[in-house]
């Protein structure tokens, strides 16, 4: 087994160090220590995308705010998150992952107790765009610290990791916000992330790898016009979705694009270019971040749709709401380490094929439901699409990872979390869009966009397997 010097100190390896042994990942039992401290970061930062959406009626009510600007507490935070993804991985290229990471879990803690003394709905949306901030910090780079974290040969089992935090967390962010609720004010929701961000940070400091970065000059003028263009890429999508005035998501739709179109050509004279073309040259790379967001749209289409089908159409409580739906995620934390640890060994478009056939019949077998469903007929569908997005994430991710130059690990996580994002982001402005356009069948409806979203995935996914990855360097 492979061991790296120690240290007197008890500090993390130095760069050097490093540099010459990341090839072989880090010794046991760094390794299970780093890869709690990724595992503690990400949930805080994935579950407080989803955890405030619960607690906005009475946020509003708290804070004598309207529903329509109470919606801000979760736009800020996702608005934060999606326009320093890129940036911030990019950077991390330059400067090391591991003070990226750090440094966001730090303002993301740090914000998280901004958000808890919030008494206005002012401060708290600014204190949501900070924290967002330090989210993006810790999502733009983990799996660029997950390739660092394990070997070569078992990258696919880290990624795994990362695939199922990210899945469960996701879906049971509502679960968990309910459970707050019921014995605590929401405060308590921001308040609770204090003490495990700060867990997470000093495991982070003596167990996170650093890595050796370069030292070519950042291009500031990119990271403002990524900003922009992601910004208005959202409010055109958003505004799409609520039924805004048509005029004014033609002009963000139109603003993204014109700048979209300038902020590429920059990128394409760029050596390490913010937004990573040069890695979207890689056909698998590419094919790999199209199944991404097709999927995650699908995911998000069916989680928005399936309460509104389960309780307005079933006639099923919130209660039996949630526990029909908790089979989902359940699935994702058996699915996703075993396709983690076949992704080894097994063709990422062979697995990702058969996860995403597998999600899209349980979407399929959901919209055809009868008017008297039991629980079983329900519990069993929702297990179906659990098991096929487990079985297609980790392998998916890794492909993503190992298609990069080791180099342009960075990139390759920003791009990721990326494809996530714009997923869930396209997947929700959908829902409301065919909720506004059809309210009376308008969950059945997405369920079947859902499946049309999964199935598209899955023929991309099997593309792959005539392509030959591209081995990092």
């Amino acid at each position: 087994m492979h061991a790296q010097p120690s240290r007197t100190d008890g500090s993390a390896p130095s760069a050097q160090l490093l540099a010459e042994g990341t090839e072989l990942g880090l010794p046991i039992p760094q390794r299970y220590w780093a890869m709690l401290v990724i595992a503690l970061a990400l949930t805080l930062a994935v579950l407080d995308s989803a955890i405030a959406n619960v607690a906005l009626p009475t946020i509003a009510r708290n804070l004598h705010a309207s529903a329509a600007g109470s919606i801000w507490v979760v736009n800020a935070y996702q608005l934060a998150i999606t326009i320093t993804l890129l940036p911030l991985a990019s950077l991390g290229d330059r400067i090391g992952y591991r003070r990226i990471y750090l440094s966001g879990l730090i303002l993301f803690t740090v914000a998280s107790f901004g958000c808890a003394l919030s008494t206005s709905l002012p401060t708290l949306a600014l204190a949501r765009v900070i924290q967002g901030f330090g989210a993006a910090g810790v999502m733009s780079v983990n799996t660029a610290l997950v390739r660092m974290i394990y070997p070569p040969a078992q990258l696919g089992r880290g990624v795994a990791i990362n695939a199922m935090v990210v899945a469960v967390s996701s879906a049971v962010g509502p679960t968990v916000a309910s459970g707050v609720l019921a014995v605590a004010s929401w405060p308590w929701l921001f308040a609770i992330n204090v003490p495990i961000g700060i867990a997470a940070i000093v495991g982070g400091f003596k167990a996170l790898p650093m890595n050796p970065g370069h030292e070519s000059p950042y291009d500031y003028l990119s990271a403002i016009m990524n900003a922009f263009v992601f910004g208005l890429l959202i409010f055109a999508v958003d505004g799409l979705g609520h039924g805004e005035r048509f005029g004014y998501v033609t002009l963000e739709a139109l603003g993204a694009l014109v700048i979209g179109y300038f902020f590429v050509r920059r990128q394409l004279t760029q050596p390490a270019p913010l937004l990573p073309i040069d890695l979207l040259r890689i056909p698998v790379f590419a094919l790999s971040i199209g199944t991404s967001v097709c999927s995650f749209c699908a995911q998000m289409l069916a989680f928005v749709s399936l309460p509104f089908m389960l309780q307005d159409m079933l006639g099923m409580s919130q209660v039996e709401t949630g526990l029909l739906m908790t089979p989902w995620p359940a699935i994702i934390i058996i699915a996703a380490p075993i396709s983690g640890v076949l992704s080894d060994k097994v063709s990422s478009g062979w697995l990702g094929g058969i996860g995403l056939t597998a999600m899209t019949a349980g979407l399929l077998l959901l919209a055809t439901l009868g008017p008297h469903p039991d629980a079983l007929q329900i519990a069993w569908r929702m297990a179906l699409c659990g098991a096929g997005f487990g079985i297609f994430q980790s392998p998916n991710n890794r492909t993503m990872l190992s298609s990069a130059p080791r180099e342009r690990s960075g990139g390759a996580s920003g791009m990721l979390g990326t494809a996530r994002l714009t997923g869930q982001t396209l997947g929700a402005a959908l829902v409301a869009l065919i909720f506004g356009v059809a309210p009376q069948n308008g969950p059945i409806i997405a369920l079947y966009v859902a499946a049309g979203f999964s199935a598209v995935a899955a023929v991309v996914s099997t593309m792959r397997v005539m392509q030959k990855v591209a081995q990092p360097t």
